[in-house]
């Protein structure tokens, strides 16, 4: 069988990349906090992310995105959400949230020295309990589950060609 007439025209389609790198609040709380930027093209915060340049590994783009926008230089190996978007005001897509993981106090240091982009006004620290108030509601599911999944370890492996995902 033959796949050559389904790629004639295939469907456009956007992929989209975030992380969901998580701490543990510095002030001694005890709370689990959520790195989140704020960009200037959009209203409310969400987490670091972007799309996949063409042929670019979408674990790679999403890491690529992350050291830009953060500082951070994270192994993503694993997916906690896969969330399907219909066209609305942007075409149809996937949007993939990776486990950043827990960072260590060292790795919040370097988030706290970085300078984001000039496209990034700020990066912020959020506490779960908070999500659903600083993002829109579509972006504040999408980390509520990603965060279901990473505290009940619910982790979708990450493949390339059926083969587990290179780190570099």
């Amino acid at each position: 069988m033959s796949n050559i007439g389904i790629m004639k025209n295939p469907p456009g389609r956007r992929l989209g990349q975030q992380a969901l790198v998580l701490r543990v609040d510095p002030e001694g709380s005890g709370r689990i906090e959520a790195l989140m930027v704020d960009p200037e093209y959009m209203d409310g915060l969400t987490l670091p992310g972007g799309g996949a340049e063409q042929g670019e590994l979408p674990h790679f783009a999403t890491r690529r995105h992350l050291e830009t926008e953060t500082g951070l230089v994270l192994p993503l190996r694993s997916i906690l959400a896969v969330d399907y978007v219909s066209a609305a005001k942007f075409p149809e897509g996937i949007d993939l949230v990776y486990s950043g993981g827990l960072i260590r106090p060292e790795q919040n240091e370097i988030v706290r020295l970085h300078r984001p982009p000039k496209e990034i006004r700020r990066l912020h620290w959020v506490p779960r309990s908070k999500v659903a108030t600083v993002m829109n509601d579509g972006q504040s599911r999408r980390v509520q589950d990603a965060w279901d999944s990473w505290e009940h370890e619910n982790h979708l492996p990450l493949l390339v060609n059926g083969v587990s995902a290179p780190v570099s």
